[in-house]
């Protein structure tokens, strides 16, 4: 045996160590009845319970007619309709595979080894994952007590070593935004060579009149990045497919470190036909946002501490107890998101689900609060 094939067979290939001890992403998990007759339900992903808006469906199945040729690979026409749409240029553009993707291309832009990557926590899961892939340091803020940005000791947790600052507006997982006035003080207390990206991947339902614009503080601030997509209010999220604004250098890093090809063509063509159907869309919006306030305020009435959500899901801080809910809630048809030892995240679905939710929450905490026997 040659020296080569002793040394593969005994370490195998030669892995990064930074992968080691990396969080697994853990997605929503599906509902598996007990029983046929029961209708299950899942309120554990944030997605949108309506199907595609009327057209865009149509224009999937056409684009899905040519999936022997490849993609536009610069998403022309998507771009040229957002540019329009949000009144911004051509070169502040660039797409990926959702949010998500596009905030794996900016760590890989701006973080490496020995660079430090800024956000709260809990926040978004995936923002740990993709700065240990690029090797760059997390530097964990913890929320404050109304579950919202700590942002104070944010600014001052920026060293000389910070490169990229993400904030979650609103935050995945507790549904909080931070006022426009404190991001604004907040930008305001961070160098200039820092990029601190917005990520309103839940911006659509945003109602709170005093709620920061990521697009409005980009127009004049060339460190700032917005992040959007079309897997929440649009209803895309199976087809991943998100966009970035910001200043062109940004912008033009991000195109450097996109997946060839990333985004499929009936992606493309699907996030076109629904920025056609505004409307439509704004109506849509509307239904989701009143039932999130009737969850909000049915959990209230029972006892629950529940944050004022600004997206489409809502947070309740459990504890211990996190596991229980989540197993109580499954037993009953109905997934939600635990995230352990700490809470559980309720995505806004439909009427149905919503109620059936509200039910166990109900019978949760009755039969906690009841005494022993």
């Amino acid at each position: 045996m040659s020296p080569r094939s002793s040394q593969a067979d005994a370490a195998g290939p030669r892995l990064r160590t930074t992968l080691d001890g990396i969080p697994t992403y853990t997605p929503g998990r599906p509902p598996s009845a007990t029983d046929a007759a029961q209708e299950t339900y899942k309120l554990s992903s944030n997605e949108n319970p309506y199907p595609p808006l009327p057209g865009v469906l149509e224009a999937a199945v056409t684009a899905a007619g040519s999936l022997n040729r490849y993609p536009d690979m610069a998403c022309g026409e998507l771009l040229t309709t957002l540019a329009e749409h949000h009144d911004v240029p051509v070169g502040h553009l660039a797409t990926g595979t959702g949010s998500v993707g596009i905030a794996q291309q900016l760590v890989q832009s701006t973080a490496g080894p020995g660079d430090e990557v800024l956000y709260a926590w809990r926040s978004f899961e995936a923002y740990p994952i993709i700065t240990q892939i690029a090797g760059a340091t997390s530097v964990r803020v913890p929320l404050t007590e109304g579950e919202e940005h700590d942002l104070d000791a944010m600014a001052e947790a920026v060293t000389e070593r910070t490169r990229l600052v993400f904030l979650c507006m609103p935050n995945n997982p507790t549904g909080v935004i931070s006022s426009r006035d404190d991001v604004e003080h907040f930008l305001d207390r961070v160098p200039d060579d820092v990029l601190v990206v917005l990520d309103e991947a839940y911006r659509e339902f945003v109602t709170d009149a005093d709620a920061p614009d990521g697009l409005a503080l980009y127009r004049d601030r060339p460190n700032v990045c917005v992040l959007r997509t079309f897997s929440k209010a649009y209803g895309l999220a199976g087809l991943r497919v998100g966009f970035a604004v910001a200043h062109e250098p940004v912008a033009a890093a991000l195109r450097k470190t996109a997946v060839p090809f990333g985004v499929s063509q009936i992606a493309q063509d699907a996030a076109v036909a629904s920025l056609g159907r505004e409307e439509l869309l704004l109506e849509r919006v509307a239904g989701l946002v009143e039932e999130r306030e009737r969850v909000w305020a049915e959990l209230s009435a029972q006892g629950w501490v529940v944050p004022e959500s600004q997206a489409n899901f809502v947070w309740l801080r459990l504890g211990e107890a996190t596991g229980d809910f989540a197993a109580a809630c499954e037993a009953a048809g109905v997934t939600v998101r635990p995230f352990a030892g700490e809470g559980v995240r309720v995505t806004i679905g439909e009427t149905a689900a919503n109620d059936l939710m509200l039910r166990t929450a109900a019978a949760f905490r009755r039969d906690r609060s009841a005494p022993a026997r």
